[in-house]
């Protein structure tokens, strides 16, 4: 018989915790290893117990969730972050998946879809429940209006260049060589007239695409 899928949660609310927990522990293909009640807490357990996948929500103190997926990928490369968030926030959702997160669910969905959401990203998936697809969608489209001309994949390298993803980053985001990722940022330039890549940061403020973090 397969190993469980070992599960960390980490949430800054003891009671979404204890009950998130309560409820996994009932599948028999699940075990939540760890419980952190913020994200710092949580790396450190990361990397004590190399967790199969990674329960993570944003809104927390010292350490947001999204700026603490690096870490997490750090320290356990082999793990799977799946947010679990009540935003669906167009900018949480791509400054999410742009730093590496597979998967983004919002709190609201039923037990069944997130039991879903972890065997799907533990299978090597991504999943992302139906109100966040909606906003995917919405942030695709306007990247697509402001930006006409551009390929899907210069899309997605506009989207990380706004949210400061280096040529390295997007490379393993993106599952493409470095080269490959400097090439569509030298065609992405071309195509908009823009010569600098800070001049690209501002196309995509000026033309809503970057992260409100960003700004």
């Amino acid at each position: 018989m397969a190993a469980p899928i070992s599960l960390l949660l980490v949430d800054n609310h003891p009671l979404v915790l204890d009950g998130l927990k309560a409820i996994l522990q009932t599948y028999d293909h699940l075990q939540v290893v760890a419980t952190a009640t913020d994200a710092q807490e949580g790396v450190a357990l990361a990397a004590a117990l190399m967790p199969d996948v990674v329960l993570l929500d944003i809104n927390m103190p010292r350490l947001n969730g999204i700026d603490a997926i690096e870490r997490f990928r750090t320290v356990a490369p082999q793990a799977r972050i799946l947010m679990l968030s009540m935003h669906d926030n167009r900018e949480y959702i791509s400054s999410s998946v742009l730093r590496g997160a597979s998967g983004y669910i919002l709190k609201e969905v039923s037990t069944g879809e997130i039991v879903a959401a972890i065997e799907t990203v533990m299978a090597g998936g991504t999943f992302f429940s139906s109100g966040v697809n909606d906003a995917i969608l919405e942030a695709r489209t306007k990247v697509e209006a402001s930006s006409p001309g551009l390929t899907a994949r210069e899309q997605d390298i506009l989207m990380g260049i706004a949210t400061g993803r280096n040529n390295r980053d997007l490379a393993e985001t993106l599952g493409l060589s470095i080269a490959t990722v400097e090439t569509h940022r030298k065609h992405l330039k071309k195509k908009l007239g823009i010569a600098t890549t800070a001049g690209l940061v501002r196309y995509a403020l000026d033309h809503g695409i970057a992260p409100e973090g960003v700004r």
